[in-house]
């Protein structure tokens, strides 16, 4: 199985990336971090996008605050899939990093999931291995089975407690 690459700008950042790394062990998927920022180390996130294929990738997490260039940057040098984590700051609350994420050029995409968003981003690169993946593919099929099954027993309970 492909390994996730996961990238920060920030050692700041772990609370947030740490919920993807969870996410991702919950799957059985393998993962590897790293602290790269797009501004203070340009050539070491550029190296690590470029060999990211052949050194067993399959999807890349970026989570980045502030200006957030950190996915952009690693989209540009890599054909794999990239999935942005724009973080909050006490700035502008995560919509500069949002925006700065989701903002990218035509033919450099970055799948954006929601400011502090971890747990999705891990969950969408999950989906994308799956889709060589049947084993992943029927574990994400389980998980949303019980979450339905979670909010229908939610529903049988409220109705109870207001109707009897």
């Amino acid at each position: 199985m492909k390994k996730v690459g996961i990238l920060m700008g920030s050692a700041s950042d772990l609370p947030v990336v740490e919920k993807a790394v969870t996410t991702l062990k919950e799957y059985g998927v393998e993962s590897e971090i790293h602290v790269y920022s797009a501004h203070r180390t340009p050539d070491e996130a550029r190296d690590f996008a470029l060999s990211a294929r052949e050194n067993g990738f399959g999807v890349l997490i970026c989570a980045a605050g502030m200006a957030a260039h950190l996915a952009g940057a690693v989209a540009a040098n890599t054909t794999l899939p990239v999935v942005g984590i724009p973080c909050k700051s006490s700035v502008l609350d995560g919509m500069d990093a949002l925006l700065s994420t989701v903002m990218m050029p035509p033919g450099i995409p970055v799948a954006t999931v929601a400011i502090n968003g971890a747990q999705n981003a891990a969950l969408l690169a999950v989906q994308i291995l799956a889709v060589e993946d049947g084993k992943l593919a029927a574990k994400l099929d389980e998980a949303r089975k019980a979450g339905a099954e979670k909010v229908l027993r939610s529903d049988k309970e409220v109705r109870e407690k207001l109707y009897g």
